[in-house]
């Protein structure tokens, strides 16, 4: 009589190549297709959100999507960090080829992310640096992944997979609350302070209980499960965590600060809750957000073969048009625009701007400060002209470039003062709010900062009609483009006054 329990599992091998395969395929499709629940939430707030600014950007962000998803392009210029969650069945064995040492799962990955990265047809735009306290080299695949690996009962390998932008975690927060204290009121009061950096609307996680480092990963875990908090809403709370996520989803959309920071009433679309035992005196809690480029899917493995990915289903995107709208916005000429032009426009209104604009991200701003304190020529003539805060993705055929969404414009606040100044810069343009260093030197310059949305990098690259690298090739997509355009959609952010639409927005969080 066999003493093997009758609910054993049978060891089961899977071929190291079917999980390099699976995990390319799916780094490729997250990049350019949404899942499904997260449009069809972003629906549901453009129909709802009545206020014009965001509105706006919620049509952008739903165009966006349908033309990356045809176009087997990123939805986003950050194709993100690489997350693989692996959960390994005891009875699994990972097979290596015949002859060759079985690879850990950190190599598969690592492979996986280099060939979807440096793929010809597709190719991503990697983020990854080595030694972040030394030369900061990018490591040209955006290897390494990020892995987690958690051991369970079974003999199947279940796999979830993110391309985590900087945008959203840069704004993970934690603390370690007393038990006493409220974790409701904690993260609200995080919001504020968070800006619009991480490109909202979104989903927040949240991580409470364990240790600090598993509260942060409970946090991060929580936001790759599927948006339902309509649902949640018609039938109602059952237990503290959903009454917890139902507290927060009302009370951090009351604040007013809405998609990409413009206002409006849809500031998250979900918030997510994972917890876990901890010790009696303390009360870890985590947030991290996910932004408007969310990028995630979950599949298993059993030993048949490769992951299969079928196409999304077009009928995900009826009802949302196939380019975005040029009415109703103020076309400007960037060739000709004057600072008496400038002077006119008002916070909040919408421009389509053509003509000539440069790039520059961190690294080229410091090699123009560098070169202006040194009293040399600058190797663009900034007069009268415009920065745009990028470092797109690489083109295919066809493209004069690739996504090539804004990035953050508070890293730049610090350049504002010497740049306006000393360069006659008239115009900047990234996503986000603008710092009081920026927002002063904007107005003694009679300048202003618009406001492009985060998260709609494959429609922007369709504005822009050629694309050379001007200064500093070497540093990647960080080098200094010379962009010509044609009706690409901005937001006044910072007017000539020092007007500011996310000042707007705090009045209405602190009124």
């Amino acid at each position: 009589m066999s003493d093997t329990p009758s609910h054993a599992y049978p060891l089961r091998s899977i071929p190291a190549a079917d999980v390099v395969d699976s995990l390319a395929a799916a780094l490729q499709r997250i990049s350019y297709a949404h899942p499904a629940d997260f449009v069809s939430a972003l629906k549901d707030a453009y129909a709802a959100e009545t206020e014009t600014a965001p509105r706006a950007a919620l049509l952008q962000l739903l165009v966006n999507a349908k033309l990356s998803a045809r176009a087997l392009r990123p939805v986003c210029q950050d194709t993100g960090v690489v997350h693989v969650f692996f959960r390994v069945g005891m009875d699994v064995r990972i097979q290596g080829d015949d002859g060759t040492p079985t690879p850990t799962l950190q190599t598969l990955a690592n492979e996986a992310v280099a060939r979807a990265y440096t793929c010809t047809s597709n190719p991503l735009r990697a983020s990854m640096i080595r030694d972040p306290l030394g030369d900061r080299t990018n490591t040209r695949d955006n290897t390494p992944a990020i892995v987690q690996i958690e051991m369970v009962e079974g003999n199947s390998l279940h796999i979830t997979v993110a391309a985590k932008g900087g945008g959203g975690d840069v704004k993970a927060r934690f603390t370690m609350l007393n038990p006493n204290e409220s974790v409701a009121d904690w993260v609200v009061d995080q919001l504020p302070g968070m800006g619009a950096g991480w490109c909202p609307p979104g989903v927040l996680g949240i991580g409470v209980g364990g240790s600090p480092e598993q509260a942060m990963l409970l946090a991060k875990q929580a936001l790759f499960t599927p948006i339902d908090m309509h649902c949640l809403r018609q039938r109602g709370a059952h237990n503290a965590t959903e009454r917890l996520r139902l507290e927060l989803f009302e009370r951090i959309n009351a604040l007013g600060i809405g998609v990409q920071g413009l206002g409006g009433g849809h500031t998250v679309l979900d918030v997510k809750i994972r917890h876990a035992p901890s010790h009696a005196a303390l009360l870890p809690v985590a947030l991290v957000p996910n932004c408007a480029a969310t990028r995630f899917m979950s599949f298993e493995l059993d030993g048949a073969g490769p992951a299969a990915f079928p196409p999304p289903d077009p009928a995900l995107f009826d009802g949302i048009p196939d380019a975005y709208p040029v009415t109703g916005a103020l076309p400007i000429d960037l060739d000709i625009v004057s600072r008496s032009d400038v002077a006119q426009w008002r916070v909040g209104q919408q421009l389509l701007l053509s003509g000539t604009l440069y790039t520059a991200r961190d690294a080229a701003h410091k090699r123009l400060a560098g070169m202006l304190e040194r009293g040399e020529a600058l190797p663009v003539d900034l007069q009268g002209r415009a920065i745009y805060y990028v470092g797109p993705v690489d083109p295919v055929a066809g493209e004069a470039v690739g996504p090539a969404g804004p990035t953050t414009a508070t890293r730049m606040d610090a350049f504002m003062p010497m740049l306006l100044e000393r360069t006659g810069l008239l115009l900047t343009i990234g996503k986000a709010e603008r710092g009081p260093v920026a927002v002063e030197a904007i107005r003694q310059a009679g300048s202003a900062y618009l406001m492009a949305v985060g998260g709609a990098a494959y429609l922007v690259s369709k504005a822009i009609r050629s694309a050379r690298v001007v200064a500093f090739a070497d540093l990647g997509m960080e080098a200094i483009y010379e962009f010509k355009v044609e009706n690409m959609p901005v937001t006044v952010a910072v007017d000539a006054r020092g007007r500011s639409i996310h000042d707007f927005t705090l009045r209405v969080i602190s009124g």
